[in-house]
């Protein structure tokens, strides 16, 4: 692994990035120092770049809330986050296990997540013994962000009531505004350890690069994977063959700072090895 200071060599090497948003290119509130930059850079160099966000909300929405943070649609080629494909999936049914959700959807989580579920057949019902499914899209907007605990009442009248589980956000925590705050794939991830079944869509599946990959149109060999997450932004892009850049200043910040031996010893616990580890996203 590469210790580099910025993004420049890379920028330089690979021909088409797929980049991580939350932790990347800014913290749910604001750009990072230096990302809007880098993003210009590249469209000036002709490098496509498309962004990939385990966000549960849809892509024209993420959009939506990058606009109002001064990052304009032409400085990246495409976006799709796990919002859009979890919309997609809902409405297409690719499989014996979406077809079986039936129609009535219990959600859990904010309701400006919502439009995952916009122009579908599906019925929003109150209470998890009315629904044939849940959706989880995180923390709702009464119960706690931060503790896990908060919604132990809610995911057990889910499993009481049989219900399986569309997780359309996979990552376990992010940091909003300096705030570490959990996201659908604790909740999912409590879930199943109280025997409810869930599918989770987004970073690591290898399903959610077959749509990015075509956006990019560049040979896989050529793609560099950009995210702050071991867990999903790195083992997705290792899942399929795509070389990784680590962006330490976001997830994992607080754990390891920019001790290359402690970035080193992470990454190999977890059976990984990105080509390279960046402070930030900055040129």
């Amino acid at each position: 692994m590469q210790h580099l200071t910025g993004f420049a060599p890379l920028a330089e090497r690979y021909q088409g990035f797929i980049l991580d948003l939350w932790g990347v290119i800014h913290d749910g509130i604001t750009p990072y120092p230096g990302a809007i930059d880098c993003l210009r850079r590249l469209k000036a160099a002709g490098k496509p770049t498309v962004l990939l966000s385990n966000a549960p909300r849809r892509a024209h929405v993420a959009q939506e809330a990058m606009r109002a943070m001064g990052i304009a649609d032409d400085l990246y080629t495409g976006i799709l986050t796990s919002g859009e494909a979890t919309h997609r999936m809902l409405r297409d049914r690719p499989d014996s296990w979406f077809a079986a959700l039936g129609a009535r959807v219990f959600h859990l989580g904010p309701e400006r997540d919502r439009n995952v579920m916009e122009a579908l057949p599906l019925t929003r019902v109150e209470t998890p013994a009315e629904a044939s499914f849940v959706l989880n899209t995180g923390p709702d907007d009464t119960h706690s962000p931060t503790d896990i605990g908060a919604y132990e009442d809610i995911l057990q009248a889910c499993r009481g009531a049989g219900l399986p589980m569309v997780c359309a956000n996979p990552d376990l925590e992010v940091i909003r505004g300096g705030t570490r705050v959990i996201c659908a794939g604790a909740l999912a991830q409590r879930y199943e350890a109280i025997g409810g079944t869930a599918r989770w869509i987004g970073k690591p599946d290898p399903a959610i690069y077959t749509p990015v990959l075509a956006m990019l149109g560049v040979g896989k060999d050529q793609v560099l994977a950009v995210g702050d997450a071991l867990r999903t932004d790195v083992a997705g892009a290792t899942s399929v063959s795509i070389a990784a850049c680590w962006v330490l200043g976001g997830i994992h910040a607080e754990e390891l700072g920019a001790d290359p031996a402690r970035v080193e010893a992470a990454a190999a616990a977890a059976g990984l090895s990105p080509v390279a580890a960046v402070p930030a996203f900055v040129w």
